[in-house]
């Protein structure tokens, strides 16, 4: 796909009736005029970005069994031997938007490898609970290099595994008291010496669970393969693999239930993998943030202190006073009855496009308002996500008729007309959807380089903005858009606290519950949701902190007389998803260097 230059872009969007505000009937209306098109790229490093990310792709299909010995080797060579052919690049001889990709990919390269040994660590730290666990992935590593099976010896492996995962489980199994008396105890002289259980923490026990299940589903697979097509294999294989499928579950169940306290049936646990501060100094390096744990998190509760502030001017409006938890109390039971959630989405979207078409704040393509949609999202999301998620289809939350009356109430209040005013633009437009409608039309190759920063920075920034510029009218509204201010500094308190090791999960709710007003069973999910490996550990904190980034971009550009606001968002949605201080160097031609390191202060920690 050709990718046009941002002087190009910016004036097609600006002059293109494809991309009027409003549509005409015309045939050609809502399609772009196709001369701009075939301008030559942007960035002279798009397709070396895009074959990085095709290849990148291919290894991982092909490379399948996560974590497996040969999966480990070859990404490590492959991004080391990425790294050798960029370096063969002449960085002086490209452009800005060039200069800016062979940055952004040499960074994502050196952070694969950081990656790739921090999963190392933590394949170690599981080891002693899952022995056999490279043993398991070897087969479908084999199986990929069309490897001839030897069925017979097969069976032994699947045999041995089975023995060794009930052998380690019965050593969880048993009571904490015969565990130490047995452990203790002098063998009599025919008898083997009985092992202790291994002594690991509920984090290792939880990631050797993921492990297990990992390893069985990738036996599955593999088993799949040659089951019935192959009927010396199924002979051999068939009865030992149940045993080990079923020896691997018991197994998985037990470090659950005596380790990491989750019972059948029961919600998941919050435990997760804190990374710690060298963790975290390496993630902030690549998000390119030049600041330390605490200092951002200083700044978090600076940003807090200023949300409560405001709650308490919108409490004493409706009045309550001071008591700005009781406001948000009369806010939250402002639901609507169930079944009319979605009349309140749509006419939501509406009228926050209306407001940036009044004032002329961003371009929307006429297709991207026509294409985005609406559903329902499960009883099950619902646990790790009790609020919206969106982009082309928004996921609305709210109780099905199955769920408990408290989780019912829980759900309604949470996701009242006045949280959602604040929240249904974040996920569409100019939120989610109209991001991802320009990432996938201009600099699409920059989708490698996605980060929450960006993204989610630049959704929480809308919420700033229509603040700033007199979006919510009401006291009521403002306490809407002041919870999730007040949640979005949360976030960065409690997830870097708990990487750093000074805030435990349940800490964190009740920090959500206490300091934010959160309905508890909501704080549980989101907690659940920062913490369960669904999102990288920096991912909370991007909300807030590229927002405030692109806040103070904005300063520099449009309060400096530089852009209009139309011109700076326009520009931030054409240039692609990157971390937003590459953002500022491509929109103020600041210069590069090859080994170009993080330096933009962009707010002041004290």
């Amino acid at each position: 796909m050709s990718r046009v230059p941002l002087g190009i872009a910016l004036a097609l969007l600006s002059a293109s009736p494809a991309f009027a505000q409003t549509a005409g009937h015309d045939l050609a209306d809502g399609v772009p005029k196709l001369t701009a098109l075939v301008a030559q790229p942007a960035s002279e490093l798009a397709d070396v970005v895009d074959r990085y990310t095709s290849d990148r792709q291919a290894l991982q299909r092909r490379y399948d069994a996560a974590g497996s010995p040969d999966q480990r080797k070859r990404f490590r060579d492959f991004y080391m031997g990425w790294r050798t052919r960029l370096g063969e690049i002449d960085f002086n001889k490209l452009g800005q938007e060039g200069r800016i990709d062979y940055i952004l990919l040499d960074n994502r390269l050196r952070h694969e490898l950081v990656l790739l040994d921090r999963d190392g660590v933590i394949a170690s730290e599981t080891a002693v609970l899952v022995p056999f666990a490279d043993r398991i992935l070897a087969l479908q590593d084999a199986r990929r290099r069309l490897t001839t099976i030897d069925p017979a010896a097969v069976a032994r492996t699947l045999a041995h595994v089975t023995a060794e995962a009930d052998s380690l489980r019965k050593l969880f199994e048993a009571p904490p008291a015969k565990r130490n008396a047995d452990s203790a105890a002098m063998p009599a002289p025919s008898e083997k010496p009985v092992a202790p259980a291994p002594k690991v923490s509920k984090m290792v026990a939880y990631n050797g669970a993921q492990r297990l299940d990992q390893v069985r589903a990738t036996l599955d697979a593999w088993f799949k393969y040659y089951d019935g097509y192959d009927p010396i294999f199924s002979w051999w294989a068939r009865d030992p693999l149940k045993r080990t499928d079923e020896s691997l579950k018991k197994y998985a169940k037990a470090l659950r239930e005596k380790i990491v306290g989750w019972k059948e049936g029961e919600d998941e646990p919050i435990v997760g993998v804190p990374i710690g501060a060298a963790g975290l100094e390496a993630d902030l390096a690549f998000e390119m943030i030049p600041y330390t744990p605490e200092q951002l998190i200083t700044i978090a509760e600076r940003e807090y202190a200023w949300s409560e502030a405001e709650m308490k001017k919108a409490s004493r409006e409706m009045g309550f006073g001071e008591d700005w938890k009781q406001a948000l109390e009369k806010v939250k039971n402002t639901y609507v009855e169930p079944g009319k959630q979605p009349d309140l989405i749509r006419d939501l979207a509406k009228q926050a496009q209306a407001f940036l078409d009044a004032h002329d704040y961003v371009t929307v393509p006429p297709l991207a308002r026509e294409v985005w949609r609406m559903e329902m999202m499960s009883p099950e999301r619902q646990k790790v996500a009790p609020f919206f998620l969106g982009g082309e289809v928004i996921l609305v939350s709210y109780p099905t008729d199955g769920m408990s009356e408290d989780d019912k109430m829980m759900s309604m209040r949470g996701n009242n007309p006045h949280f959602s005013h604040a929240t249904v633009f974040h996920e569409l437009i100019p939120g989610h959807h109209l991001q991802q409608f320009m990432i996938a039309r201009y600099q699409p190759q920059r989708r490698a380089f996605a980060t929450p920063f960006w993204n989610e920075g630049q959704s929480l920034y809308w919420e700033m903005f229509l603040w700033d510029h007199g979006f919510h009218k009401s006291p009521e509204d403002r306490v809407g858009a002041l919870f999730w201010r007040m949640h979005r500094s949360a976030r960065i308190i409690f997830s870097l606290r708990y990487h750093l090791g000074t805030m435990t999960p349940q800490e964190a709710v009740d920090f959500l519950v206490d300091r934010v007003g959160f309905e508890r069973a909501n704080a549980e999910g989101e907690v659940r949701r920062s913490f369960n490996g669904s999102y990288p550990p920096l991912y909370q904190i991007g909300y807030m902190i590229g927002g405030l980034q692109i806040r103070a971009l904005h300063h520099e550009l449009v309060d400096g007389g530089k852009m209009t606001n139309r011109q700076f968002h326009d520009a931030i949605l054409t240039g692609g998803p990157m971390p937003v201080e590459m953002v500022r160097a491509r929109l103020e031609k600041l210069p590069l260097a090859r080994d170009y390191v993080t330096q933009w202060k962009f707010r002041a920690p004290q």
